[in-house]
């Protein structure tokens, strides 16, 4: 049976009219942004600033992103997670030496599409000292419900970042 000249029913349903355009308003319609590159001074202080971040990492040889939160700490990133979690996992491995992340965070306004976007890439370790993981735990506080009993740092080696402008 040949069905390339048979259609579905919904194939048969004509295709809605795009809706017209809205004039441009507000400082969106002021052009298009400039990107301006930050020094890695600029870019660690941006982050500094914020708590919220993405985590990448490697799981099962693929890239993994995880939305959490993180302190900045003498130019380190610090970021508490629990036992069972791959990174955790993965920094614990690999000891000293570190396992390779990257740190990403941004504010941009949703409306104007101004702000700054920041990445860290480095080696991510295990925190061990026992005061330092509850000073961490004083001064991180995760959102989510799970018991966070473990943090890890990563030690920038590349930080890059841009500031959106017009």
């Amino acid at each position: 049976m040949n069905h390339a000249g048979h259609q579905s029913s919904q194939s048969s349903v004509p295709a809605a009219a795009p809706a017209p355009s809205a004039p441009a308003q507000g400082p969106a319609a002021a052009g298009p942004r400039r990107t301006v590159e930050l020094t890695g001074a600029q870019a660690l202080s941006l982050l500094g600033g914020v708590s919220l971040g993405r985590i990448v990492f490697t799981q099962r040889a693929l890239p993994a992103v995880r939305p959490v939160n993180h302190l900045l700490d003498l130019g380190q990133i610090v970021i508490r997670t629990h036992q069972d979690s791959d990174l955790f996992a993965q920094a614990r491995h690999h000891g000293d030496r570190g396992v390779v992340v990257a740190y990403q965070a941004d504010d941009i306004d949703p409306l104007t599409h101004l702000g700054w976007s920041v990445v860290a890439t480095g080696y991510c370790r295990p925190v061990t000292d026992p005061d330092a993981l509850m000073r961490y735990q004083r001064l991180i506080r995760p959102w989510s419900d799970r018991v966070m009993d473990c943090a890890v740092r990563i030690r920038p080696h590349l930080v890059t970042g841009i500031r959106l402008t017009v």
